[in-house]
């Protein structure tokens, strides 16, 4: 999993990154508020760990505009405070869950992996992924667009299934061959970049606005 932690503590966030490493996670740090505001609203991370009181942009406000810029990865706050209103203004900004400093990594662990579990249990139990007019039926394995069936080979509907799985998102290479490719040595950055042009023969061509954009020097997304 890719993970962003937000934290103005050099050493907590150096130790967060190495416990997480440990863990096989990719992890990426921000020191500040204008930082970890630019990153978390990229919609490039698995979750998000945000300190509330950060010097620029605090907490509170970073997990608001992820919300209100369609990003929705899994946020859990660090807060040094333990008043009751500060956790339900974290809560009520769009965070899924908190944790009081100072804390035991265990703990931290326990709660990411939760955080994971639930944000993966309702993507199990669909059975139609819809963007804009195109819509994937995982259970027929059938494409259509304005009511037009599309024709898709195996790989191309599992990259299209991961793109609609994180709608407004932007995936990049990287995380599309590991998801979609499964580290295959043979699949590199140029194989992504083949297969979204194939998707676009399929699904944007043709159609009056494309769905699938590309993100320069990231990679891509879907969005209706």
């Amino acid at each position: 999993m890719r993970i962003l932690v937000v934290e103005d503590e050099r050493r907590l966030a150096t130790l967060l990154r190495r416990v997480l490493l440990e863990e096989r996670h990719t992890v990426d740090l921000a020191l500040d508020g204008e930082k970890g505001l630019l990153l978390a609203t990229s919609g490039t991370y698995d979750m998000v760990i945000l300190d509330v009181m950060l010097p620029d942009v605090d907490g509170i406000e970073i997990c608001h505009q992820m919300r209100n810029q369609g990003v929705m990865s899994p946020v859990l706050m660090l807060t040094a405070r333990g008043a009751v209103e500060d956790r339900v203004r974290g809560l009520n900004s769009g965070a899924d869950d908190y944790l009081t400093k100072p804390f035991a990594m265990e703990e931290l662990l326990a709660r990411i992996n939760a955080l994971l579990r639930r944000r993966d249990r309702p993507l199990e139990m669909e059975t139609q992924l819809c963007v804009g007019d195109l819509k994937l039926d995982l259970v027929r394995h059938e494409a259509q667009r304005a009511g037009h069936i599309i024709e898709l080979t195996a790989k191309e509907f599992a990259l299209l299934e991961y793109l609609m799985r994180h709608p407004g998102q932007v995936l990049t290479r990287t995380q599309i061959i590991d998801a979609v490719w499964s580290y295959d040595s043979e699949a590199l950055s140029n194989v992504v970049d083949i297969y979204i042009h194939y998707l676009r023969d399929k699904i944007d061509r043709g159609f009056s606005r494309s769905l699938i954009k590309t993100v320069r020097s990231v990679g891509y997304k879907i969005e209706g």
